[in-house]
């Protein structure tokens, strides 16, 4: 165990208050339930389950969680007033998370009061919450621009009057590593203390790993950092930056956490930030074709933790950066076994799809890799040059030069468009050696955009026989001349 912090940390959750004030995000008492349960299960040690004077429906969320029987503190918001307190006592809280204003600009311009009447309202609270049966965290708001020594006497006259904790909070995320280290080792000896980060200036995590080294035992934090404004500090990132960077073992189930995460994230309707760290969707997903070809073999050369650690799975995303070791890896989960040349092509083509801005699918990489084998298992015809004109004052032409069978083939047809012109000049330029007929045509977009990789069915019929092909490409009249030229060579093989 790192000598770094104390024996045990423990982990208060503030998602379901402090995450809740996320603009836009309201969950419902069951809901609620829902992600203490989950919480409760992960390991994290009490559960603010939101502000009792709020609403009727946050009573009801308190109370069902408390009556839930989770092996997990259940704790309230509540402001120094005696009716906030009696809807905690009331609706079966364990705690109440008791703040106070505390530096001279909350205290003047928000309360309009002094100093003395707000150290006299913290104090009568804590002693009434007491009275109630709560355990109580008396929290300073706006600890870190609050003067320290008015900080330190409301905090030990509230442990003179019952409080069982305290909590600093930096609200609005002005702290750094190096005022903790001079604020919080004169509160942690008043009392076990809380840091209570919010991440404005992006110091959240940092600052509140920062107070745990300091003295501080206890940390708040958010599933995914949710919060008001820029929110609260990560857990899922607080948890993994103790276990790997400082060798703490914070016994909190790991390998919920990625559980955990999307399922506060779709029951918020607040998404996951792409690259956000841990659990974002890129934090295990590689492109890149010198990294995924590192990873593939030791997954440590870029990687600082297993995505099994926290419920997760690797990913190889494949677009311009591939190289041929991630393109072979994608192709063999899907069971496909190129040769060499194919999948020198396969991969020629994920580069030329993420050339035109594309992330290639594992729908896109299947078109292309059915593609590419078959033209490349049946080379009977070659493609040489194509060539389509269309506009709206012209006839749709197509022009073709094959190579059939060793034979130069050029030839030319109109059609009712370019794709029509397109089946006609390559049904018309193989007639010599074989008569293949177009029964049936189908186009689809494999993803939205005017950009997706288009795949083009074809059913092709020679003296009775059918066959279906297809061809994927962003183009879709050289997917349907790709589509085309797979069947008959398919179709034309059989003849020999």
């Amino acid at each position: 165990m790192s000598v770094l912090f104390a024996s045990k940390l423990r982990f208060f959750d503030t998602t379901l208050r402090d995450g809740e004030q996320t603009p836009g995000v309201s969950l419902n008492p069951d809901q609620k339930l829902e992600i203490a349960t989950r919480l409760a299960a992960i390991g994290v040690d009490v559960v603010e389950a939101g502000s009792a004077a709020a609403s009727a429906g946050e009573q009801d969320a308190i109370r069902l969680i408390s009556d839930a029987g989770l092996p997990v503190e259940t704790c309230t918001f509540v402001r120094a007033i005696k009716s906030d307190i009696d809807y905690a006592a009331d609706n079966g809280a364990d705690s109440v998370h008791l703040v106070i204003p505390v530096s001279d600009l909350h205290i003047e311009k928000k309360l309009r009061k002094t100093r003395g009447q707000v150290a006299e309202m913290a104090w009568s609270s804590v002693e009434y919450a007491k009275s109630r049966g709560l355990t109580v965290e008396l929290s300073g708001e706006d600890s870190s621009r609050a003067d320290q020594g008015f900080l330190r006497e409301v905090f030990a006259g509230g442990v003179d009057r019952g409080a069982d904790r305290l909590c600093f909070c930096d609200t609005v995320g002005l702290l750094t590593p190096e005022k903790i280290v001079a604020y919080i080792p004169p509160l942690s000896g008043i009392a076990p203390l809380s840091i209570h980060c919010h991440d404005d200036l992006g110091f959240a995590l940092a600052n509140t790993v920062a107070a745990l080294k300091a003295g501080a035992t206890c940390a708040h934090v958010t599933v995914n950092g949710l919060g008001e404004r820029a929110g609260n500090t990560p857990f899922e990132e607080l948890v993994m930056s103790l276990e790997v960077l400082y060798g703490y073992p914070t016994g909190i189930k790991k390998e919920e956490i990625y559980a955990l995460s999307t399922l506060v994230s779709r029951l918020t309707g607040v998404p996951l930030p792409v690259n956000k760290a841990i659990v974002g969707e890129m934090a295990f997903t590689h492109e890149s074709g010198i990294h995924a070809h590192g990873v593939i073999r030791e997954p440590a050369t870029y990687e600082s933790i297993r995505p099994e650690q926290i419920g997760r799975k690797r990913r190889i995303v494949l677009g311009k950066h591939s190289g041929s070791a991630s393109v072979e890896a994608a192709l063999h989960e899907m069971k496909y076994a190129p040769n060499e040349q194919q999948l020198k092509a396969i991969v020629a083509r994920i580069k030329e799809l993420g050339d035109s801005g594309k992330r290639v699918s594992d729908s896109d990489l299947m078109a292309v890799a059915d593609t590419v084998l078959a033209m490349e298992c049946r080379p009977t015809i070659k493609l040489r040059q194509f060539t389509v004109v269309s506009g709206s004052n012209m006839i749709p032409t197509a022009s073709v030069t094959l190579d059939v069978k060793g034979k130069e083939m050029t030839g030319a047809a109109t059609g009712d468009g370019p794709v029509d012109a397109a089946m006609q000049v390559l049904a018309k330029s193989v007639a010599d050696v074989g008569d293949i007929r177009l029964e049936e045509y189908h186009v689809d977009a494999i993803s939205g955009g005017t950009d997706a990789l288009v795949e083009v069915t074809v059913r092709l019929s020679k003296d009775g026989k059918i066959i279906t092909s297809r061809g994927a490409r962003t183009d879709i009249i050289m997917a349907s001349v790709e589509a085309m030229i797979a069947g008959m060579n398919r179709l034309l093989e059989e003849r020999t």
